[in-house]
């Protein structure tokens, strides 16, 4: 009987590293006091000036920071469950320049339609992911109930959810994530088709 080695495999570079540095993020918010350095104001989206080099750092920065550890373990226990199966279907250099966009777009929206609100949190990049995921079953000419499914549930729930719950929740940037997700998925999914 051959003896197996047992090693741990780095299977997902792209969503690892955004779980470390976002962990990383949230230890420094906690260990330095606000009056030193406040990590929502400074990585966190909001409007500040045009002129201001760190608003724009900050439509990408938004997702590296959340509340607290609770925000944090609710956005990266999706994240980890669902990153890696969309890193492996679709590539890490394609998950990087998804998860940018979808930082961006969610970014701009909270800057440009919400002024006064500071958005934090990668609960746009778990949307997105959710979404991306359930366009991996996709066969050509067929479009799983799957896919409308967990689009009309997640999506669905957060126009709800948005219209008749009063909370500190983002839902703008759930419903812009999975739709980003939704058309990352499709646009990957159609260009794969016509390359088999």
């Amino acid at each position: 009987m051959k003896k197996r080695n047992f090693a741990i495999d780095l299977n997902s570079p792209v969503i690892l590293w955004l779980t470390i540095i976002a962990l990383a993020v949230l230890v420094i918010d906690m260990i330095i006091p606000d009056r030193i350095v406040n990590i929502v104001m400074l990585l966190g989206a909001r409007r500040t000036s045009f002129i201001d080099p760190m608003q724009y750092v900050r439509l990408f920065t938004h997702v590296l920071v959340h509340a607290d550890i609770a925000h944090y373990v609710g956005n990266f226990m999706m994240i980890l469950a669902i990153g890696p199966m969309v890193e492996e279907k679709y590539g890490s250099g394609r998950l990087v320049l998804i998860t940018a966009i979808t930082a961006l777009v969610t970014g701009l929206v909270k800057v440009i339609f919400f002024p006064g609100v500071v958005l934090v949190g990668a609960s746009g990049i778990v949307f997105m992911l959710i979404l991306m995921a359930s366009f991996t079953n996709i066969r050509q000419g067929r479009l799983p109930i799957t896919v409308l499914l967990v689009a009309i549930l997640y999506i669905g729930n957060e126009v709800i959810q948005g219209l008749f719950t009063a909370d500190n929740v983002s839902r703008i940037s759930h419903i812009i994530g999975g739709l980003c997700g939704a058309v990352f998925g499709v646009v990957f999914h159609s260009k794969k088709l016509k390359s088999d």
